[in-house]
């Protein structure tokens, strides 16, 4: 009679443990989208008149970093936008960096900031780039965004 016990345990455990995950399983094959890759967008002011020379600067250290690290596999894209701003204290420009998901965000930072130094001449001159630049731009804020791939929509039949 205790095997039987330990049976029914068993399947009572089973279906306690699996219906969940089969819910979950099932919710996500019904979901018309998927998640898809995180990005890190930095929202930067460029001060008037010093755009040209942003610019240069990130098609120079910033492109030459940026593809450095997808070269190596920590990135999987960046790009570069310019907006007008709303006024003169809102961003002109915004970098978007592309990550495979956020556990390769996190676990390879040591990795990306190792390659900065050895791109730039160790910690300092990393530091010392930063600084420069802090006399004709603004990092106004940053955000992490998951990208949701959207899913074609299943045709009916007529």
């Amino acid at each position: 009679m205790p095997f039987l016990n330990i049976r029914a345990f068993a399947i009572v455990l089973a279906c306690v443990f699996l219906n969940p995950a089969a819910a979950i399983a099932q919710k996500a094959a019904s979901n018309p989208y998927r998640e898809g890759p995180v990005w890190d967008i930095a929202f930067v002011r460029v001060k008037y008149g010093m755009e040209d020379k942003y610019l240069r600067y990130l098609a120079d250290e910033w492109k030459r970093e940026h593809e450095a690290m997808k070269k190596a596999g920590y990135v999987l894209d960046f790009k570069v936008l310019v907006t007008e701003p709303h006024d003169e204290k809102d961003y002109n420009v915004i970098l978007l960096t592309e990550f495979k998901d956020m556990a390769s965000l996190e676990s390879e930072a040591h990795k990306r900031d190792a390659l900065r130094e050895k791109l730039f001449g160790g910690a300092k001159g990393v530091e010392n780039g930063n600084e420069e630049r802090m006399d004709y731009r603004e990092i106004l804020g940053t955000r992490l965004s998951r990208e949701i791939i959207l899913e074609p929509k299943p045709t009916s039949p007529r």
